[in-house]
């Protein structure tokens, strides 16, 4: 694994444990209110982690993980993200991107890290700062 793979790696626990925070938080007012537990296992951890990287990548291309880590998420096209290319790239990440890691484990990285097939997707590459 490269080292910027592993940054990214250490980013995304940072950011999954602040987001399980929150998610502990917001459940603790839901469960009076909503009965489902699938809503409570699959769409509020979900919701909440993605809103939450969501805002931190499109306010200032970095999550709070990234940032410690630094590591800076940049449009491979030059100008700043944009709303579709962070959600392409979630989306891609959290669905499709597991798919390509067990097809091709080898093959999953490119650039050394800086590129991985939902970066692709999103015409979005991770630098190091």
């Amino acid at each position: 694994m490269k080292s910027i793979t592993k940054k990214r790696t250490k980013a995304f626990l940072i950011d999954l444990a602040i987001s399980s925070a929150v998610t502990v938080g917001v459940e603790y007012v839901l469960r009076k209110k909503v009965k489902n537990e699938a809503i409570h296992a699959i769409v509020t951890p979900t919701v909440i982690m993605w809103s939450l990287e969501f805002a931190q990548l499109r306010k200032k291309g970095q999550t709070v993980g990234y940032k410690k880590m630094g590591l800076i998420l940049e449009n491979e096209n030059g100008p700043k993200l944009t709303s579709a290319q962070i959600m392409k790239r979630m989306a891609y990440r959290d669905s499709i991107s597991t798919f390509d890691y067990l097809k091709n484990p080898k093959a999953f990285e490119q650039q050394n890290g800086q590129l991985l097939p939902h970066d692709s997707f999103s015409s979005t590459v991770v630098k190091e700062i």
